[in-house]
């Protein structure tokens, strides 16, 4: 197996490893310890289907099941996100997976199965990276504060609650995922790393703060962590599967392709419970 860094922030390359088989505890060892050192891993020509998709990622834990989001009925742990003008992306902002939960994603395992012409790039940034980045006074004035997740900022009724039968189904995510809150800055579990824990895709505000300084505090924070220098960005191949770390990275699936047709399957390893312990 040969790895190759993408950049310094995060990102890497992964080549001599076949993912359509079940992994030997020393190869999945190898890969995790990978993807902690990278944060985002990237495999070509690795035409998983969805049955390995899902085995692969439940190597690396339990997986969860997308309360709105379409699945494959024979695999539910397999989300479809089938895009084009009929039913256009709602992913194209930075964001961390499933942060309006109390334990969010640990992990997540994307393929891509059928692209445009061109377009439809992914891009991942450092949570790390960027809030390692911030001044001394900026670490300390967000470290212990708190901000509020929203299922709803993302997922909202009118774009998913469209039906009678959506609209059940989107009570029922409602009600069973009302606003919560994660600290600002998370300790990484396994690196000890502090990192930025707030997203556009779910983030509402930072409860400490009055409305107008969580605005502005969010709003330079979404700003600083999609730098260049933070990120790395992915052009997609048809049997391309990317493996990233959810506790210390947020992406962004760039929505440039319209008309044409997007397909890509994901798989979603369950978490712990954020938390921040000073270093």
């Amino acid at each position: 197996m040969d790895i190759q860094p993408l950049g310094p922030a995060l990102g890497a390359t992964v080549t001599g490893v076949d993912l359509t088989q079940p992994l030997s505890a020393d190869r999945r060892d190898a890969l995790h310890a990978a993807l902690l050192a990278h944060q985002v891993l990237f495999f070509e020509n690795q035409p998983v289907t969805p049955e390995q998709q899902r085995a692969l990622a439940a190597q690396f834990g339990p997986l969860h099941i997308h309360p709105v989001y379409r699945n494959i009925p024979e695999v539910p742990e397999i989300i479809v996100l089938d895009t084009d003008d009929n039913n256009p992306p709602d992913n194209d902002n930075w964001h961390t997976d499933i942060t309006f939960t109390a334990a969010p994603a640990q992990a997540a395992l994307l393929s891509a199965r059928l692209l445009p012409p061109s377009g439809g790039d992914t891009l991942w940034a450092s949570n790390t990276a960027a809030f390692e980045a911030l001044s001394a006074p900026w670490r300390r004035l967000l470290e212990g504060l708190h901000a509020e997740h929203d299922f709803i900022k993302s997922f909202p009724a009118w774009r998913f609650a469209r039906t009678p039968e959506e609209r059940v189904q989107w009570e029922a995510a409602k009600a069973k995922h009302p606003p919560l809150l994660h600290p600002v800055v998370r300790t990484h579990p396994e690196t000890g790393r502090q990192g930025l824990f707030v997203n556009e895709g779910f983030t509402t505000r930072i409860v400490e703060l009055s409305a107008t300084e969580s605005d502005a505090v969010l709003r330079q924070l979404f700003a600083h962590v999609s730098k260049p220098e933070f990120t790395v960005r992915w052009r997609w191949k048809v049997g391309d599967l990317a493996f990233w770390d959810n506790r210390c990275t947020q992406h962004y699936a760039c929505a440039n392709y319209l008309p044409h047709r997007r397909v890509m399957h994901r798989a979603t390893v369950l978490g712990e419970r954020p938390f921040y312990r000073a270093s």
